[in-house]
């Protein structure tokens, strides 16, 4: 299996994890607080971007290099993009609830459809895409969204009440991404230390 390949594989299990989550959601629960001002619906609709992002940015012509090397140099790097502010996510975040229209279900399902059709036309090809922080080789840009799609979906189950058991894949890739990211920011060593149950630094989370 090669890099990219292993790398989509999570990308799937964790889109259709995602996927699965909004198929049970109960019709009385749209409404509820989910994450900040988000309700479950903007929260919805934040997580889709996950999806929707790797097929737009395929659809994009190629940039011309390579400008970010790693998922965790990814994260690193979009915190000081200009609209990385909170007030800027967050509103994004409720219109792309609003997005969601009638039957956010279904819109959930025809996204990943597009994306998982945009995928499967790349096969074993690793290219250069473009994204928010420039050029990035598919295979590093995938785990980014793995890595956004358990966060959200773990959210996503905590506002609901409802149950979810991520694909240790999936897990894994968000883990190595996550401590990538903290390594690149300098809290790498303590968020180690608190793995391995030693835990005597602090470190700042990568959102909140």
């Amino acid at each position: 299996m090669t890099t990219t390949t292993s790398q989509t594989t999570a990308f799937w299990q964790a889109a259709e994890t995602f996927a699965d989550l909004c198929d049970r959601i109960p019709d009385g629960r749209w409404d509820r607080p989910a994450l900040g001002e988000w309700d479950v619906r903007a929260l919805v609709g934040h997580t889709l971007r996950a999806v929707t992002t790797v097929a737009s940015y395929l659809a994009q012509p190629a940039p011309a290099g390579v400008d970010c090397g790693s998922p965790g140099e990814y994260f690193a790097l979009a915190r000081s993009i200009p609209g990385a502010d909170d007030r800027a996510v967050a509103e994004r975040g409720l219109q792309a609830g609003r997005d969601l229209g009638a039957d956010p279900v279904a819109t959930v399902h025809a996204a990943v459809a597009r994306t998982r059709q945009a995928l499967a036309a790349v096969g074993d090809q690793d290219p250069v895409v473009v994204t928010v922080v420039g050029g990035m080789r598919l295979s590093n840009y995938l785990p980014t969204r793995t890595f956004e799609l358990l966060a959200h979906s773990l959210d996503l189950a905590a506002a609901t009440d409802l149950p979810i058991q991520p694909p240790a894949e999936v897990v894994e890739s968000a883990v190595q991404t996550a401590a990538a990211a903290a390594a690149r920011l300098g809290d790498g060593v303590a968020v180690f230390r608190h793995l391995i149950g030693r835990p005597g630094g602090a470190y700042r989370p990568l959102f909140g």
